[in-house]
């Protein structure tokens, strides 16, 4: 479904343009290293693949909205590259042994990002590996060379600079890694905790903390944070 700016989940706005905000705080994109393929794992198997191979899996193109945790959205965003579930079926599906059934997936950045997903999520009709963004290669910028899309969760799902995909039979009971010390900090706090789903529509921001309590805090964080240029050039709402 792509929800437009006259419909947007609860506690978001529109904003102009489509800044870089994330875990990183500002620091630059990870550099992609010579010979850069991506490793997909689970149980009974280890593969890769690189890049330019998604060119030869079947192709799709996504306009959607962004959502961010901080209650930020970026509307009619274009992406281009494969249908994770797609993904899923050509690589992973036929690997797994018999008997083995994956609940989980676990993706992995070049910058030390991680985002785990239920395999339901992960297998939505949106949800796509992208190499492009707005009919161009995928810049370092938006994760490039390769991230994940999955337009129905908040951005923090949404894995850049892909290096490592994990399928998983149970969920990791342990703190996933962020693109800066600091924050992989600021999550143990009792404010910003990731929900382990983060649905825009169900607004889990949060494990346990009401929604309507996390709005003006994390709208806090995100202003607070492009003040100090950790985001780019502030968007202007619209």
């Amino acid at each position: 479904m792509h929800e437009t700016a006259a419909a947007l989940p609860p506690g978001q706005r529109a904003v102009q343009g489509f800044p870089r905000f994330g875990t990183h705080l500002g620091r630059r994109p990870p550099a992609v290293p010579e010979g850069y393929s991506i490793s997909v794992d689970g149980p009974g198997f280890s593969a890769s693949f690189l890049p330019e191979d998604l060119a030869t899996m079947p192709r799709r193109e996504l306009r959607a909205d962004f959502h961010c945790v901080s209650g930020w959205s970026a509307t009619d965003i274009q992406w281009d590259g494969v249908a994770f579930a797609t993904f899923y079926d050509l690589l992973v599906r036929p690997r797994l042994p018999d008997g083995v059934t994956v609940s989980h997936v676990l993706l992995c950045g070049l910058d030390g990002h991680e985002s785990q997903l239920v395999l339901e999520d992960a297998l939505g009709e949106d949800v796509m590996l992208a190499d492009r963004l707005e009919g161009e290669e995928l810049g370092p910028d938006h994760g490039g060379p390769v991230r994940l899309v999955s337009p129905a969760q908040y951005g923090y799902q949404s894995c850049k600079h892909i290096r490592r995909i994990e399928f998983l039979t149970h969920e990791l009971n342990r703190e996933l890694g962020t693109a800066h010390r600091l924050s992989r900090a600021a999550l143990r706090g009792p404010f910003v905790v990731r929900h382990p789903r983060g649905r825009v529509w169900e607004e889990e921001r949060h494990t346990f903390l009401p929604a309507r309590v996390l709005r003006p805090f994390y709208r806090r964080i995100y202003e607070r944070a492009f003040r100090h240029g950790l985001g780019g050039d502030p968007p202007q709402a619209g």
